[in-house]
């Protein structure tokens, strides 16, 4: 079952939307214009006092009051164009996900996995039908704004982001947010403001300096933790968005009252996206990023892939005698939902150049802060496994010491191509998503891969490698501490 050429191109084109970024846009224009009214009554209030005469009168009072009137009633029609706007957006946001599923789908049905069933197949239809309703509702949420004179529907989102591109004005000036978004760039720029400033920055733009990869952990949670609470007390948080909000909320609740340190990295309600980490990011000796695989949600999964973490980290510590560890439970991703739709490569091409960037933007807050650089290692399930494939195909070199595989559905190339020293993988006989490389063009258990075996029993399962009653989690603790070398050094 094939599609035709030009339907197979534009499915391969839809599958490639960026649709968390429609969501984010959705969910900061929703921002905007919740705070809008508040402005627009803080306008009216200062016309309607100087129109009073009591603070000020006199031929500039009037003029000062015709002025602020005027304002005022560009602010409404702001405000109304707006809400039709983001309705449209809102649309597009629907559409575009549904196109792009199914766009997966139909992808998947032309190029099945080895051994599985044919039914009747998803239509490319239906996904070209939704891409176009999300065609049309980019268009209506561009329409909304033409009579405002906004260019290609680009408007500020709200004050506070705004302040970020310009400088703080008295005792807290600091220069603007690099453009770029570089880590390195980033880190640099965090390091050279007061503590003051790096406070002021947190309060005024939470949002921004919370999703900014070179800022310290320590930043970084503060802002995400201020996004968070707004997220819970605001009323017109989405469902979904909400529901992913208590989730994170209450994890981190249940982790600090036991006593661990917990550091919110990262934390994309729009995207479904969260980074947690048990451990101090900014000073641990051993850094491990966990990237899970298909059909993990910060909603359902986080709090099984927390504990998954903390036993890597007990595992880390015993092997190397009480060394400070931080584990980072990285859903920096969307995940795909299932094992067909995770056969593609769609969803780690879009997570990979994140993974990329979170660890150099690790990298780059410890060395801007001169706290010394930790030994990061990243531990990958799964089709998390892709992902990292996908991130050290980024530029550069891939910022770990070691690469860790657990049950990959293959990888393409070989471990070298990793870009790091050292790559182990763990394979179980009994695990199916191992035997075929599924997602790639190489069986990672396979000598020519050239990654390092991890012990492994019959009796584990896909899901076994990080549990603590089977051998592969002390050894991977061995790996992330240092103390297990590779059979040979990748050549990277």
């Amino acid at each position: 079952m094939t599609t035709p050429l030009g339907d197979d191109v534009r499915l391969r084109a839809i599958a490639a939307w960026d649709v968390q970024q429609v969501r984010r846009s959705v969910t900061l224009l929703t921002g905007a214009i919740e705070g809008l009214p508040a402005w627009r009554a803080r306008l009216e209030g200062v016309e309607r006092s100087i129109g009073s005469g009591d603070s000020w009168s006199g031929p500039a009072a009037q003029s000062a009051a015709t002025v602020l009137a005027e304002v005022s009633a560009v602010a409404s029609a702001v405000i109304s164009a707006l809400e039709v706007s983001l309705a449209a957006y809102q649309r597009l946001a629907a559409e575009a996900a549904r196109a792009q599923d199914l766009a997966e789908q139909a992808l998947v049905f032309t190029n099945p996995l080895p051994g599985a069933s044919t039914g009747r197949p998803p239509t490319a239809d239906s996904a070209l039908w939704h891409a176009t309703l999300a065609t049309a509702a980019a268009d209506d949420a561009g329409d909304a704004l033409d009579g405002l004179g906004v260019l290609y529907a680009l408007t500020p989102v709200d004050f506070q982001q705004l302040l970020v591109h310009v400088p703080f004005m008295g005792p807290f000036q600091a220069p603007p947010v690099p453009a770029t978004r570089v880590p390195a760039e980033v880190a640099a720029w965090w390091a050279g403001l007061s503590e003051a400033q790096q406070h002021a920055v947190i309060g005024g733009s939470p949002g921004v300096v919370g999703a900014l990869d070179g800022v310290p952990a320590w930043a970084r949670d503060q802002a995400n933790r201020l996004v968070l609470d707004r997220a819970l007390r605001n009323p017109r948080t989405s469902d979904d968005q909400a529901a992913t909000a208590r989730a994170v909320a209450g994890r981190i609740a249940r982790e600090e009252a036991v006593g661990r340190t917990v550091q919110l990295q990262l934390l994309d309600l729009a995207g479904d996206r969260v980074a947690l980490s048990l451990g101090d990011l900014d000073t641990a000796d051993e850094v491990a990023v966990l990237v899970p695989g298909v059909a993990n949600t910060p909603e359902d999964d986080l709090g099984r892939l927390l504990g998954n973490a903390q036993d890597l980290a007990t595992a880390s510590r015993d092997a190397s005698g009480g060394a400070s560890v931080a584990t980072l439970v990285w859903l920096g991703y969307r995940t795909p939902g299932n094992l067909a739709t995770g056969a593609m490569r769609f969803a780690a091409e879009r997570g990979g150049p994140d993974l990329a960037r979170s660890l150099d933007g690790l990298a780059a807050a410890r060395t801007a802060t001169a706290t010394g650089d930790p030994r990061t290692t990243v531990v990958a399930h799964s089709y998390g496994t892709v992902v990292v494939d996908e991130a050290a195909d980024e530029p550069g070199r891939l910022a770990a010491d070691a690469v860790v595989l657990l049950g990959s559905p293959g990888m393409q190339g070989y471990a070298w191509g990793l870009e790091v020293p050292a790559v182990f993988d763990a394979a179980a006989p009994n695990d199916p998503i191992t035997w075929n490389a599924y997602d790639g063009d190489r069986v990672t258990w396979l000598p020519p891969y050239g990654a390092t075996e991890l012990p492994v029993t019959t009796e584990m399962g896909h899901s076994d490698y990080l549990e603590p009653e089977f051998p592969t989690l002390d050894a991977v603790g061995e790996v992330v501490a240092g103390l297990r070398l590779a059979e040979k050094e990748a050549h990277c």
